[in-house]
């Protein structure tokens, strides 16, 4: 079942290349397509839909099977015939929703830009399924070479979807700095994976868990594995590629970024630094607390002076992402679970946010200067419910899955230490000062800029922009009220990673 994941949407690409030129194979696809008289743009993007979305309903059939009473890998399938690398896949209750996440946000990505991108879109359209098959691979090989490949590979499809597809003429600044300032960090991570090879001779996760590693080799293996880490999550001060690359990429981008990609090196802490190196995750601990405090003050202080939608959104992202490291250092079932769960409900809520301000807003004004925009709640009355719903669940206020995530998150911190609690608790409180303050500059108040009166004729948003809300508004409400459905599968998975205290 796991290889279906991974080949379905490769099949999709294998469907989209003869398309967008000439020949027998486009004759072909057209023929035998059920919607003859569509054009074949339009062919192009139902095929991306139906394969993503077929991906969709795989991993939900895998999540029905999944034993949430066992700690071991399910859905196992390895294959020993290469020299270079063992491939070796599988889940456990911690990637399964890593994996439901990616493919419920792939579609998502898809159906944001459906009228946008008419430059190269089969290419934009393969780079999205290319990247899906990548996302899912990191959270399901158990193999640290495998792991490292493909924790790698996703910044190459992201680098053209910045370059080719961004917003403006400084969307190259963006794509490279995305590319080469996570490449780089990750040498560390090549050279720590290189040493273990070296001297343990397996890059196998079952084995290596196996591992005796002495402490002075923890160390440095750690700070190796974190500098790498940190600049995917980002933390402070490895943040300045990723308000660049939200800012200049396409919204499916912004999707992307945020409700997957900034999730890989939540699970590279769950998979590989905390179980692997225990005892240098004790020494270090204080390091982490200080860089994740400070990420998330300094992160909602940035937030509040930003004044494009999209940095916004994308500087808070960076603010809740220390709330998470904070808690899956814990070392506590509640703290590691709740933020899971915050990652998770971030992956719904953020890509919801980016629809609003980089989505629906954008394609109507042209523009994501705050100040440009007042009195949206008289021209765009069911944008602004809307916004102002996801606003609120930014803020995590009960029924929804943020304050499930930030409750358990700051109760784990908590036990753990109460004075970085408090300064965890403290994103709360800003996180609600930037976005109510975002929210009423948009919303309310009277429009009188002359440049700028066409915005009295827009149109409420249609009906593709309310199927692309609804999905995330239903999963972020349901699974607040209901948070159960996840935490049981995280139990049993999540009690194997702690480490004793002596």
């Amino acid at each position: 079942m796991i290889l279906s994941l991974l080949i379905i949407p490769l099949i999709g690409v294998l469907m989209l290349l003869p398309l967008g030129g000439s020949g027998e194979g486009r004759s072909f696809l057209k023929l035998v397509s059920l919607n003859t008289h569509n054009s074949e743009k339009e062919l192009m993007k139902k095929i991306a839909l139906s394969f993503s979305l077929l991906n969709l309903l795989v991993s939900i059939l895998m999540w029905f099977q999944f034993d949430y009473n066992t700690t071991n890998y399910q859905f196992v399938y390895e294959f020993n015939n290469l020299n270079f690398c063992h491939f070796h896949v599988g889940v456990d209750g911690i990637s399964l929703y890593f994996v439901l996440l990616t493919t419920f946000i792939t579609p998502i990505c898809i159906l944001s830009n459906w009228t946008d991108i008419t430059v190269k879109l089969k290419y934009f359209l393969i780079s999205f399924l290319v990247l899906e098959t990548l996302q899912i691979a990191v959270f399901v090989v158990l193999d640290l070479f495998l792991f490292y490949i493909f924790f790698e590979s996703v910044l190459i499809p992201l680098f053209f979807i910045v370059i080719i597809w961004g917003g403006s003429g400084k969307k190259f600044r963006a794509a490279f700095l995305l590319f080469l300032y996570t490449l780089a960090g990750s040498l560390f991570m090549l050279l720590a994976i290189l040493f273990i090879y070296q001297n343990t001779a397996t890059t196998d996760f079952l084995f290596l868990s196996l591992a005796d590693i002495s402490l002075n080799y923890q160390k440095i293996l750690w700070i190796a594995f974190f500098i790498s880490f940190a600049i995917k999550t980002p933390l402070f001060p490895f943040h300045i590629w990723l308000f660049r690359a939200h800012a200049e990429a396409p919204l499916a981008g912004s999707i992307i970024l945020a409700a997957v990609i900034l999730k890989l090196a939540s699970y590279g802490f769950l998979r590989v630094l905390i179980p692997f190196f225990p005892d240098a995750c004790l020494y270090f601990l204080p390091l982490v607390q200080t860089i994740a405090s400070i990420t998330i003050v300094y992160a909602s202080l940035s937030t509040l002076r930003q004044i494009d939608n999209k940095q916004l959104v994308a500087m808070s992202s960076v603010a809740h992402m220390g709330v998470v490291v904070l808690a899956l250092f814990s070392n506590n079932v509640q703290g590691i679970e709740g933020g899971i769960i915050l990652g998770i409900s971030h992956g719904f809520v953020s890509p919801a946010l980016f629809i609003c301000v980089g989505g629906i807003l954008y394609s109507r004004y042209h523009t994501r200067i705050i100040k440009y925009f007042k009195g949206m709640v008289n021209r765009m009355p069911l944008f602004t419910t809307l916004f102002f719903v996801f606003t609120l669940f930014n803020t995590a206020v009960p029924l929804s899955l943020n304050y499930i995530g930030e409750f358990l998150s700051l109760t784990g911190v908590f036990l753990q230490s109460p004075f970085i609690s408090l300064l965890g608790a403290s994103g709360i409180v800003l996180s609600a000062a930037y976005s109510i303050w975002v929210y009423t500059r948009i919303s309310y108040g009277s429009y009188n800029n002359p440049v700028f009166n066409i915005m009295g004729t827009v149109k409420d948003i249609n009906r593709r922009e309310y199927y692309l809300l609804l999905p995330l508004l239903i999963l972020t409400v349901t699974l607040g009220i209901l948070p159960n459905v996840i935490l049981d599968a995280l139990h049993a998975s999540v009690t194997t990673i702690l480490y004793n205290i002596i």
